[in-house]
């Protein structure tokens, strides 16, 4: 060791801390009483303290704290670098406690709750301290659910809606694909056209007014023409000219339909009652959910449908689905559209139950549990009349639940809810895993679960189960 040594140190804050402060011997001190003796004088103390020779004065004292330090008990334990672990990168600077210096345990500089630990998942929100607290982790993946459900309804409605083409332009052709009609409405006519352009062409409906039939509401024309897109409401693109297409069979310009209906609800009954009662019940449970939805669309906009009637409700194979599931229903009467009376909404109920009886002829109530609790919900509408929304989550019970037993039992709505939506997620998570494509029913009860509160939940089991009959 060279006489000259390092200036003294203090300690630094990731110093290490041991269970008792070590006590420290001089290294020079020490090494002088190791080096060895003259031969000819005995390693005595009487020798030594009678040596007319003294001893060289011992070095001074210093105060060692690093390599220069031989602490007089037990070594530390090796630190995670030192044993060859990967040491984890700090995401901030904490203080050593000084209640922790007497404690070789590991533990952290401050309380877990003050660690400003990373997202354990970016999308789940989720810290490394909430995995402690299972309530915490429940909230975030229903959440999530609800998230996913959500994205699904979108996802699957663009579906059901795209393709849909665009308004008229002046450079469009026109080619009438069939001389008679395709189907015959109660106050329309629709023949089978294609629109070209240089882009693309869409196979489109010339929606021709029927000879005798009832003057159409230039107010419901005007509504129609002027709404956005709607599942299940007829939508226009334009006219087609006069002149456009040779030897038409109409002599004036019609309206152009972005569907080509295939049947009428009235043609669709008068064929389904070949069904089995349970598939028939559902259909007819399905095609009133939507009619009620677009019913309520209209309520929202101050306008109410003068009389609904079989025969003017259009039934289409929703774009992407097999024509063996359930059909989009359009409602396409807007010349018997009106402004809505000021008042309580209710404008549809009677109308609706009515249609509803007459939808359920073929079946008796009792046939299916089903068609007992339709009977029933077509009696509160004639007796309550309720809105066409509120016709609407009541029909989505119906169809997806909570039942009556859960009602009778008081079971809370909240988690019901929860649970449904995550079995609905890995419903449909079965079916793309084999290959399956979710269809119209996926999509209405998708769009149930998403938007479904505890309070609207309660107000349709309300109307179904808690007020009395008439």
């Amino acid at each position: 060791m060279s006489s000259s040594e390092p200036p003294t140190e203090t300690p630094g804050p990731n110093a290490p801390t041991w269970q008792t402060q070590p006590t420290y011997g001089n290294l020079g001190e020490v090494r002088a009483h190791l080096l060895p003796s003259k031969a000819c004088r005995p390693r005595t103390f009487e020798a030594l303290s009678t040596d007319p020779q003294p001893l060289p004065p011992p070095l001074p004292k210093k105060t060692l704290t690093r390599a220069q330090s031989l602490p007089t008990h037990k070594a530390p334990r090796p630190s995670p670098t030192q044993a060859g672990e990967t040491q984890k990168p700090l995401l901030g600077s904490h203080s050593v406690d000084k209640s922790q210096a007497g404690d070789d345990r590991a533990g952290p500089a401050c309380p877990p709750e003050e660690l400003p630990f990373c997202s354990l998942d970016p999308e789940l929100g989720l810290s490394f301290h909430d995995l402690h607290r299972p309530e915490a982790v429940h909230a975030a993946l229903e959440a999530r659910q609800l998230e996913s459900l959500r994205a699904m309804h979108v996802r699957l409605q663009a579906r059901l809606l795209g393709g849909r083409p665009g308004p008229c332009r002046p450079g469009h052709g026109f080619r009438l694909l069939d001389r008679s009609p395709c189907l015959e409405s109660g106050d329309a006519l629709y023949y089978r056209l294609v629109r070209v352009d240089e882009e693309a062409w869409h196979l489109l409906a010339a929606k021709v007014p029927r000879p005798g039939a009832e003057e159409p509401h230039p107010w419901g024309l005007e509504l129609q023409a002027s709404l956005a897109p709607h599942f299940n409401l007829q939508g226009l693109c334009g006219l087609v000219p006069r002149g456009a297409l040779p030897e038409m069979p109409w002599d004036q310009p019609v309206a152009l339909a972005a569907e080509v209906p295939e049947l009428t609800v009235a043609q669709w009954l008068a064929g389904a009652g070949v069904q089995p009662p349970a598939e028939f019940t559902r259909a007819v449970a399905l095609l009133l959910l939507q009619l009620s939805a677009a019913l309520a669309h209209l309520e929202a906009r101050g306008a109410a449908l003068a009389e609904l009637r079989p025969e003017n409700l259009l039934l289409v194979v929703p774009r992407g689905c097999t024509a063996t599931g359930p059909p989009r229903l359009l409602l396409a009467d807007f010349g018997r559209v009106r402004p809505r009376s000021p008042g309580p909404l209710g404008a549809h109920a009677q109308q609706l139950g009515r249609l509803l009886r007459e939808l359920l002829g073929p079946v008796a109530p009792s046939a299916t549990p089903l068609a007992a609790d339709l009977e029933r919900l077509a009696a509160q509408l004639a007796h309550w009349r309720p809105s066409a929304a509120q016709t609407r989550g009541a029909l989505q019970t119906l169809l997806w639940g909570p039942g009556p037993a859960l009602r009778r039992r008081g079971a809370p709505l909240g988690p019901w809810l929860r649970a449904h939506r995550a079995l609905l997620v890995l419903h449909l998570a079965e079916q793309a895993a084999g290959g399956e494509v979710p269809g119209l029913e996926d999509w209405l009860c998708c769009g149930y679960l998403a938007e479904a509160t505890e309070a609207s939940v309660e107000l349709a089991l309300e109307l179904l189960w808690d007020r009395p009959l008439p």
